[in-house]
């Protein structure tokens, strides 16, 4: 998952300095008073989406299943317990029975 988000970072990183080089050098227009940096890392945000979409797709799809086979291993300790807990009361509610009879 760190993996991911490293490239995707990098991607927007990459974005954030080409559309800089383009607004500084007038091709793209500049913002409005001293919105010029919100406009870029705006830009470069709407830029960097796509392109981590399709680039990344492979990285994503890993990423997500590491994270479904953590989400499982965890469903399953929580019946494990779930099933430890309902042994041990019923465990508890025979030597009750046994005793009170």
């Amino acid at each position: 998952m760190l993996r991911y988000t490293l490239m995707r970072l990098g991607i927007f990183v990459g974005c954030f300095l080409v559309v800089w080089g383009l607004v500084y050098s007038e091709i793209l227009p500049r913002g409005l008073g001293d919105s010029n940096l919100l406009w870029v890392l705006l830009l470069a945000l709407v830029v960097s989406a796509p392109i981590s979409f399709v680039v990344l797709r492979k990285e994503r799809d890993r990423a997500s299943e590491t994270v479904v086979a953590r989400v499982d291993r965890a469903k399953a300790n929580l019946e494990a317990n779930r099933t430890q807990e309902d042994e041990a009361d019923d465990v508890a509610r025979a030597r009750a029975q046994a005793q009170g009879s």
